[in-house]
């Protein structure tokens, strides 16, 4: 007899359905599976067999054959044992097959016969309710984020052998409630633990109202990390949208800490010796890396130049591109990849290279060899970069709290915010953040007035800067404008948008320039005249 039950494999984030065909035959005792199934798929032919058994379904001594269609798709996981068991018990008469019908099943089998959790569960539920099913049966474990999907009953089971005798009493599976429940909350890092630095938090600022990646430059010890780790707590909340696409990059890689979404943004710190698929992803079977998993937050890399160059230049294109495309031989894979990004680095190999704290030991061979670790199309990417000094003790042993809370800062970041939504609102072909202004909509929505042009020309003249460096002075500049709740971008955003691009300013002696003392926005061109 032939027998039909319906699953689901995930390729990326995204799930795609499995039809899970069971045939028993006669012949001598054998159990195929095919259907390009990997190992953990192959070896769930024992744990079903084992599972059954000890359910008190003990397979008959007959010719069993599990094809997992389509065939040329390579099956990975252990999600097809539940669907490849009850296939078999309708198979073989125990289960009718309108028991099944219309369902998709999913989960690992214990030899027990209990039912484990698998990974995506939340990437099915998604495409379960795209495929018009009537309800997805899973592990109890995945449950909870599986619930959050609105319009798809999600029901939950513990044990094999309890739910083929529910399905063969022909009663209702009990249904779990719609949640939109969220992961438990992490530790709250407030911008008023940050003393002093008032020059690099209102650069936090700007990089958290337009969506701009940020470079801190400085010494060590110098806060450049504790201003990094606040980045998230001014960023506004997820939206559901946000929270749903997010929590499914880490339900396909197996990252949730408990049941339903993501209620913070991710901020993900991987340590400099990561490599190119750990960064980007990748694998014999393609998995997030990184920057994907750090998608609607922050990726910060501390110490930049000690990262692989290799996973740098990785960087260049879904920085772009929002997304990363991974291709094997058998399949490519896009995951998506719109993050902030937010670096730091010592302006010298020993980190003291302009400090008043200490003096720097690095030879100008040294600090070159440095420097060249990062290429100019990387740094092309930052829109802003600026210096993180050292502070002065009095400051740090002052008993006074002073300075902004992260809360307050973020909602003067939700108000910019909203006025780049207004706009998308009424252009749809616009993006959600300034950072991700296409050439056209620099043009039209960020070109200053006449003051601002003849200094932003000047300046591009004096320092020989890229298009690219021109339009990223623009999009910050449209950002300053919209935290001011301007609508003209004006001569005072464009000056304190170049005086955030350190970097475009070196002095003749490379190793000087690291030196902190062109740190300092420019002075102001007076209209009418430009730089000598």
């Amino acid at each position: 007899m032939l027998a039909r039950v319906f699953s689901a494999g995930v390729l990326g984030i995204e799930a795609y359905t499995v039809e899970v065909e069971a045939d028993v035959g006669l012949g001598l005792p054998a159990y195929h599976l095919v259907g390009l199934p990997d190992n953990a798929v192959k070896e769930g032919s024992v744990r079903v067999r084992a599972a059954l058994e000890n359910a008190g379904f003990p397979l008959p001594p007959r010719r069993y054959t599990i094809n997992l269609a389509p065939a040329d798709v390579r099956k990975d996981g252990a999600a097809f044992d539940l669907p490849s068991a009850l296939a078999l018990l309708t198979a073989l008469g125990v289960l009718p097959p309108e028991a099944t019908e219309g369902i998709m099943w999913l989960g690992e089998l214990g030899l027990d016969g209990s039912v484990r959790p698998v990974l995506g569960s939340l990437p099915v539920a998604l495409h379960a309710r795209r495929a018009g099913f009537r309800g997805l049966v899973l592990p109890a474990g995945c449950a909870p984020e599986a619930s959050c999907v609105r319009g798809l009953p999600v029901f939950p089971v513990r044990n094999l052998g309890e739910l083929v005798a529910e399905l063969r009493q022909g009663r209702s599976l009990p249904a779990l409630e719609q949640s939109r429940a969220t992961q438990p909350a992490g530790v709250v890092l407030d911008l008023r633990d940050v003393r002093g630095q008032e020059y690099p938090k209102r650069a936090l600022e700007i990089a958290a109202a337009g969506g701009h990646n940020l470079l801190l430059l400085g010494p060590p010890g110098t806060g450049k990390s504790m201003l990094a780790r606040r980045l998230p707590g001014i960023l506004p909340p997820l939206s559901e949208a946000e929270a749903i696409e997010t929590t499914a990059i880490y339900s396909a890689a197996g990252l949730l800490r408990g049941g339903g979404l993501l209620g913070e943004r991710p901020f993900r710190a991987p340590h400099h010796d990561v490599s190119v698929a750990g960064l980007v992803g990748g694998g014999p079977y393609p998995r997030p890396g990184e920057i994907s998993l750090a998608h609607h937050g922050v990726l910060f890399l501390d110490e930049l130049p000690e990262f692989q160059r290799p996973a740098l230049e990785a960087l260049r294109q879904p920085l772009e591109d929002r997304r990363i495309t991974i291709v094997r031989a058998r399949c490519a894979v896009t995951y998506p990849a719109s993050f902030a990004l937010c670096a730091a680095m010592n302006p010298c190999p020993c980190g003291y290279r302009g400090s008043s704290a200490r003096a720097c030991t690095c030879d100008v061979g040294r600090v070159a060899r440095y420097l060249a670790r990062l290429s100019g199309p990387l740094l092309d990417r930052f829109d802003l970069h600026v210096e993180v000094p050292t502070m002065d003790p009095a400051l740090l042993l002052s008993s006074e709290r002073a300075g902004e809370a992260s809360e307050v800062v973020r909602q003067r970041v939700m108000a910019a915010r909203a006025r780049q939504q207004a706009r998308q609102q009424r252009d749809p072909g616009l993006p959600s953040a300034n950072a991700d202004l296409g050439p056209e909509a620099v043009w039209r929505l960020c070109r200053p007035g006449p003051a601002g042009e003849r200094l932003l020309a000047a300046y591009l003249r004096r320092h020989r800067l890229s298009s690219r460096a021109l339009h990223r002075v623009l999009r910050v500049a449209r950002t300053l404008a919209d935290l001011a709740q301007k609508e003209q971008v004006g001569e005072a955003e464009v000056a304190e948008a170049i005086g955030l691009r350190a970097l475009d300013r070196p002095l003749p002696d490379v190793p000087a320039a690291w030196s902190g003392r062109h740190l300092r926005p420019p002075p102001r061109i007076p209209a009418g005249k430009e730089e000598p």
